[in-house]
């Protein structure tokens, strides 16, 4: 199967064209050759026409192409209707996609109303009850065919009305009869908006496009190439466009960290067609970040060096770390085999920070590059490695972005049958001016994050950071990120919509004020029970809005404690962290 033009050099992906609302009065084209089109979501009650018209016109102000709104209810759906008429009176145009999850009754009210009707297949007709049943052949088929009584209508009414759809999987909300059928896999989300697209074809119905999103950057990466490369074995007229995203990606570095990998991974392949960065905090500054990763895709992609005979060393659709040897990479520390991913720095870097790192911090230099002896290569050309042991590398100063280089160098000592450790750097060439940090952090997500999650990399360098610390901090955050390594707590944390019901930039900070001191244990925190239990399969402790003013607490996908007042939910959180032996105290700042 194939994911894209070449893993080695860029090509876009040709998808038909999918039209959203009017293009001459302001609506977008999705596909075909247009640019990647950007988009984000407003966070208030739908409810509230005012603020749902504000929060919009705001978002259309900082440059958002479409804007999403949730419709929980067909109360909410019916409002659209107001809210729509207010936006086109005030000269707006943008159009709004109706974010549709359990109630097809509310999708078929949002579809009068809106230009665009998202859906999530894996609760749009099914309840999830994480029920274990084996369906026979007959049952699955009779299942299709009652989902198709629920999805049809809404695919006609689309179809009538010139609406667009977008089918969109998420991980966290698979349905039981996928789940049990494929598991909660990258091929059982695939699958599972397949089944609707079917539907959708078979009313004659292409005006939609598909989303795969994940709040782990390497599943989600892994899920749109194994769709894509489903799409192309299905044949040229399934070109359907793609919609990216990394969903609950979170806030701060860590929310743009996280989204970089799983974006611009894909944007560097040649993949998607519009794009929405998720971020626990105020919308308007989610364009801001899709501008800044689409204007770093042109640098980080292969697109003069033709590498045609270049074979992948992985597979690209199942996650699997490069096999190396373990080798002495510093006095005291090993890098390769069943060793973490380690953080290199320059000599520069490594005289200015390590005289202040204490014994028991965890963000620490672990090699000086220089001093490292590493063989640098030009991955071009033919070469030779005397012995397995020996760290390898690219060369600095090669035409090739590091991505490419990387693979390449990968894919070469495959084929001399070596498995030489790797030391991935951010960067092989350096600005006249150093990079902004927010440019800088980018850019090193996409590169080093992409590899990591191909398996390619033993040891990473930051260097397009020129702050020494701020590099330093960067390698580890990514290496987090990509779930390659955890030195401090994890948190997934959604990006707020009209569904939640608690505040979430200011519970998550509180949450995080109690509990960033916890290195490895993985928080999540939802705003509603949507994606809720499923997306958190793999946190360690939930913190759930189930009613307004109450909190529901999970462990893993099990919920313990219910009901919860918020003003004492935190606490109960951590009392809950105690319980299951997780809690440590917080070493003083001083100490």
């Amino acid at each position: 199967m194939r994911y894209c033009h070449s893993p080695f050099g860029y090509g876009r992906r040709k998808a038909r064209e999918v039209i959203v609302g009017d293009p001459t009065q302001g609506g977008v084209i999705i596909g075909g050759d247009h640019p990647v089109v950007v988009q984000s979501m407003i966070t208030c009650d739908t409810m509230d026409t005012a603020a749902s018209v504000q929060q919009t016109l705001d978002l259309a102000a900082v440059g958002s192409q479409i804007v999403r709104i949730t419709a929980p209810t067909v109360k909410d759906a019916a409002n659209l209707k107001n809210i729509v008429a207010e936006l086109r009176a005030r000269g707006c145009h943008v159009p709004i996609v109706a974010d549709i999850h359990f109630k097809p009754e509310a999708a078929m009210e949002a579809a009068k109303w809106v230009e665009k009707v998202r859906i999530n297949p894996g609760n749009y007709a099914d309840s999830k009850k994480f029920a274990v049943k084996e369906y026979t052949d007959e049952q699955y088929a009779a299942e299709l065919v009652r989902i198709e009584s629920k999805f049809g209508p809404l695919v006609k009414l689309c179809k009538e009305l010139g609406r667009a759809m977008r089918i969109g999987a998420n991980h966290g909300s698979l349905s039981d009869r996928i789940m049990n059928r494929f598991g909660d896999t990258p091929l059982g989300m695939v699958e599972s908006a397949l089944e609707f697209a079917r539907i959708a074809r078979n009313l004659d119905f292409h005006n939609f496009v598909f989303s795969m999103k994940s709040s782990n950057p390497k599943v989600m990466i892994e899920c749109y190439r194994l769709l894509v490369a489903r799409l192309d074995e299905l044949g040229p007229d399934w070109n359907y466009p793609i919609h990216l995203g990394v969903t609950e990606a979170g806030e701060g570095e860590d929310g743009r960290i996280k989204s970089a990998i799983g974006i611009g991974s894909l944007l560097s392949d040649g993949l998607g067609e519009t794009i929405r960065v998720s971020l626990t905090e105020d919308s308007p500054n989610e364009i801001a970040v899709c501008r800044d990763l689409l204007a770093q895709i042109p640098v980080l992609s292969n697109r003069s060096v033709p590498l045609s005979e270049a074979k992948l060393s992985y597979d690209p659709f199942s996650f699997e770390r490069r096999t190396t040897p373990e080798i002495e990479l510093s006095e005291g520390v090993k890098c390769g085999g069943e060793q973490t991913v380690r953080v290199v720095v320059t000599k520069a870097t490594w005289e200015k920070v390590a005289p202040k790192i204490r014994p028991k911090d965890d963000v620490k230099p672990e090699g000086a590059y220089e001093d490292l002896n590493a063989y640098e290569i030009d991955p071009t050309t033919d070469f030779k490695v005397n012995c397995e042991t020996q760290l390898v590398t690219v060369q600095d100063g090669l035409e090739l972005p590091a991505i490419t280089a990387f693979r390449l160098l990968a894919s070469k000592l495959k084929r001399l049958g070596l498995n030489n450790p790797i030391l991935l750097k951010d960067c092989l060439t350096f600005p006249q001016t150093p990079l902004e940090p927010k440019i800088a952090l980018l850019r090193a997500s996409v590169v080093i994050g992409s590899l990591l999650a191909d398996g390619i990399g033993d040891a990473i360098l930051i260097r397009g950071e020129s702050g020494g610390g701020q590099s330093l901090r960067l390698a580890y955050n990514i290496l987090q990120a990509a779930g390659c390594r955890s030195f401090k707590t994890d948190y997934v944390a959604c990006p707020s919509c009209g569904r939640t019901l608690f505040n979430l930039q200011t519970v998550t900070a509180r949450i995080k004020a109690r509990t960033d001191h916890l290195k490895g244990v993985k928080i999540a925190i939802m705003g509603c029970i949507v994606n809720g239990p499923g997306e958190m399969a793999d946190a360690d402790f939930g913190y759930v809005g189930g009613a307004p003013g109450k909190i529901n607490l999970y462990v893993g996908k099990t919920p313990i404690k219910f009901n919860i007042p918020e003003a004492e939910a935190v606490d109960r959180l951590v009392d809950l962290i105690r319980q299951h032996g997780k809690w440590v105290e917080p070493v003083p700042a001083n100490a």
